[in-house]
């Protein structure tokens, strides 16, 4: 008898499970419908295929690897304990890097939510014209639209490895066991990282201790934003103009300059046969002149980009200049408030009538690609003894600011025009490097400040499995003990649970606001 259910169970292990394509294709569906190419959703399928097939044969188990998700590859390594072990026993030091983390991340988290709950409620007032892609949601490299592959695919890579690793060495200055880190992976996309403590210690150890571990992941991409944003000033500062002069991206209809046919991109070197370096010499010799006059301006052709080796043309040009103020003051069609607002501002901007007026937009000097990056090393923005505040306060900002370059742009970091003007300069590593690869450089250092920003910021949504979100419950934790003393732990851990639990719900609600209302609408 026991022979005869022995050879059943045999034969039943013996059979072939059969697969399930129900879910798969459904997966598969809905990334078709967010966008992705079919060729992308074709090479998605082949690769949930490999991992089926590959995790039947034993293959993962042998590579210590884990299929998650349908299609998403947790590829575990025990290298890198070795250096985590040395790394992590200065514990005192890491544990007050804990704490700063702590303070950092929760004021951060008040900037995540006023952000968020501004964009919703911006876009539920105002609904944008056009929709966004979905693909252009998601922020893949290569997969949506302003983020290219190259080097956002390795400023992803190195800023999850740092954020995973900063967390497993806040739980070795804890006390706490890692099993192992890992990587996980849609093809050759890196989609995250992970550090693997020991799930009995992290339940046991005190919430201020846990809250530290959890922190330590978005304050470490937040610093090195601003050491890599350094970085990416001394880049800037190494690049100069290949021609020195002054352009303007917009040229004004019907005034002077486009009647003298200045075009866009175009180098002005001199004025009245005086050189012209940059904007403070542009801005010297025009408030030589005056409206009505007739300037003489040296002009160098744009910059080919689709063609660098090809020359640039000078050619000299006689415009006659226009009047500033009342160009100003034309924009406002009669309108009296409005003529009488700008005349106050006018008379602060030492704006007079007779001011002669090119009539050109957003001037620019011929190192305008890299000049706002290499202020922030140079300090140059203001005179006077507030110059570094001012340098501090851009400092700041200056991601911000970055997040929206690449959209604007195309997935370009300056316009191509203002790139093809700069040439490395000829000391310290420019001149070492060379033009190409200073340029290349600078792209990297920028999507490394880009990601690790965004890395950084989004893992602060106070929402569940996001850092922020098991920062917020053990936060709420805390808060209701000391608030309720007498209260059973019991009832305290079920109530900041759904208090944690109900803020999520919440935060999802905000995050699809931008994403749903454009779609409907």
């Amino acid at each position: 008898m026991e022979k005869e259910e022995g050879a059943d169970f045999q034969r039943e292990a013996d059979v072939p499970q059969r697969r399930s394509f129900f879910l798969p294709l459904l997966i598969l569906y809905l990334i078709w419908l967010l966008g992705v190419p079919l060729i992308g959703v074709v090479l998605i399928a082949l690769w949930f295929l490999a991992l089926q097939i590959a995790e039947e044969k034993g293959i993962l188990d042998r590579w210590d690897a884990t299929r998650v998700l349908g299609g998403i590859l947790m590829v575990r390594t025990k290298r890198g304990k070795g250096m985590l072990e040395l790394i992590s026993t200065t514990k005192r030091f890491w544990r007050f890097y804990g704490e700063i983390s702590i303070w950092l991340c929760f004021l951060v988290m008040f900037g995540v939510i006023l952000v968020l709950f501004l964009s919703a409620i911006a876009t539920a007032i105002n609904p944008p014209d056009e929709v966004l892609p979905a693909s252009d949601l998601l922020l893949i490299p290569g997969v949506t639209s302003f983020v290219p592959f190259k080097w956002p695919a390795l400023a992803l890579i190195i800023a999850i490895l740092i954020h995973e690793y900063s967390h497993g060495i806040q739980a070795r200055a804890h006390g706490m066991r890692l099993r192992s880190f890992g990587l996980l992976l849609l093809g050759p996309l890196p989609l995250g990282a992970f550090a693997e403590p020991e799930e009995s210690e992290m339940e046991r150890i005190p919430r201020r201790e846990r809250m530290r571990l959890f922190s330590a992941g978005p304050s470490i991409n937040l610093f090195a934003t601003y050491i890599v944003l350094i970085m990416l000033s001394s880049v800037a500062s190494g690049m100069v103009a290949e021609n020195e002069g002054v352009h303007a991206r917009g040229i004004i209809r019907d005034e002077g300059a486009e009647q003298a046919g200045i075009l866009p991109y175009e180098t002005i070197t001199h004025i009245n046969g005086n050189r012209i370096l940059d904007y403070d010499d542009f801005s010297y010799e025009m408030s030589s002149l005056g409206s009505g006059e007739v300037a003489s301006f040296t002009i160098l052709s744009s910059p080919n980009v689709t063609n660098g080796a090809e020359e640039r043309v000078e050619r000299t040009v006689f415009v006659t200049l226009g009047d500033h103020y009342e160009y100003i003051l034309d924009q406002c069609d009669g309108d009296q408030e409005c003529i009488e607002n700008w005349v106050e501002i006018l008379e602060i901007m030492d704006i007079q009538e007779g001011d002669a007026f090119l009539g050109v937009s957003d001037l620019k000097s011929s190192t305008g690609g890299v000049d706002k990056y290499s202020r922030i090393i140079e300090g140059v923005y203001v005179e006077g003894e507030y110059s570094v505040a001012s340098t501090i306060i851009v400092a700041l900002l200056e991601p911000i600011i970055m997040i929206f370059t690449p959209v604007e742009l195309g997935g370009h970091t300056m316009l191509e025009h203002e790139r093809a003007m700069l040439v490395a300069g000829d000391t310290g590593i420019a001149s070492i490097l060379g033009t190409d690869l200073m340029l290349d450089l600078f792209d990297f250092l920028f999507w490394l400040v880009w990601i690790n920003f965004l890395l950084g910021f989004a893992n602060l949504i106070p929402m569940i499995p996001f850092d922020g979100g098991h920062m917020f419950r053990d936060a709420t934790h805390s808060v209701l003990t000391r608030l309720r003393s007498k209260w059973h732990p019991m009832e305290v851990e079920l109530l900041a649970n759904r208090v944690s639990s109900m803020s999520s719900i919440f935060i999802l609600l905000i995050l699809l606001v931008p994403v749903v209302i454009p779609r409907l609408l």
